[in-house]
């Protein structure tokens, strides 16, 4: 009878063993599905956006990247704001250190718009015009860019602006700088000046319609563009396209024959 009793207490203790150990695996599984859940609901797809580009490459390099990073981003506000992608982008450029600036990587700002009155959220210190001003701080970038359009839309001191052209930047830049955006005299020539050199104003354009023809006017013919790429030369580049190197250097404006890496060439279009 002692000999019953005892297995009987010790069938009981492994059971309760295993029933204790199969509860806390379940426990474990749980919990480890719901934060892998949490994880993809919560994480936006901006932040897996690169805005940190490698240091060896060059400020070119850098300005391409961000271009290349964030066109998408201001095209997309110019479509439902109205603001030229192009301007947009060449502000992001100078106002965020080409993505470097303390600002765009601490506080995601790359407008470098400061708090106002008017700012409820995050807020972050940093010497621009005076010392210790305040700056906006965001999520992500792409709540950057959604605020800059609407700082501009919903200021009053900007409307004027939008009875520019989408596509004239020049005005856009111009007119920036008299409504007060930023305090340096020269900030309309270096607006201007990104956007022509790194061909921006091809973004001022609805998505989609970058590339295609028109369907309603026949002689308008695909526009492409190339990007200059390391060891790329005229040569080369109209031999890709087998097109004259006359057409290129002339619908491109170019001297001395001379093109420079992250360069977008304008390829004549065939006949």
């Amino acid at each position: 009878m002692a000999y019953l009793c005892q297995r009987i207490a010790l069938l009981g203790f492994t059971f309760l063993i295993f029933s204790c150990g199969s509860s806390r695996k379940v426990v474990i599984r749980d919990s480890a599905t719901k934060t892998k859940q949490k994880e993809v609901v919560t994480t936006p797809a901006e932040e897996k956006k690169s805005l940190t580009p490698p240091k060896t490459l060059t400020n070119q390099e850098k300005i391409i990247h961000y271009i290349e990073t964030f066109g998408s981003i201001a095209q997309d506000e110019m479509n439902q704001y109205g603001i030229p992608a192009s301007i947009t982008i060449a502000q992001g450029i100078l106002e965020s250190g080409l993505g470097y600036g303390r600002l765009a990587t601490e506080g995601n700002n790359h407008f470098g718009i400061k708090c106002h009155t008017d700012w409820k959220g995050k807020r972050m210190y940093h010497d621009d015009d005076e010392k210790g001003e305040c700056f906006r701080v965001y999520k992500n970038p792409s709540t950057s860019y959604r605020d800059h359009s609407l700082f501009l839309v919903e200021r009053v001191r900007y409307a004027f602006l939008f009875d520019y052209k989408i596509n004239d930047y020049k005005s856009w830049a111009k007119g920036l700088k008299k409504a007060g955006y930023a305090t340096d005299p020269k900030y309309p020539e270096k607006l201007i000046s990104l956007i022509e050199r790194f061909d921006l104003a091809r973004f001022d354009t609805k998505k989609g319609k970058i590339a295609k023809s028109s369907s309603k006017r026949k002689e308008e013919r695909e526009i492409i563009f190339h990007t200059v790429e390391k060891g790329d030369t005229l040569y080369s580049v109209s031999k890709k396209y087998k097109v004259s190197l006359e057409q290129i250097i002339k619908q491109n404006n170019i001297k001395d024959k001379t093109i420079y890496l992250g360069q977008n060439l304008s390829i004549p279009s065939k006949p």
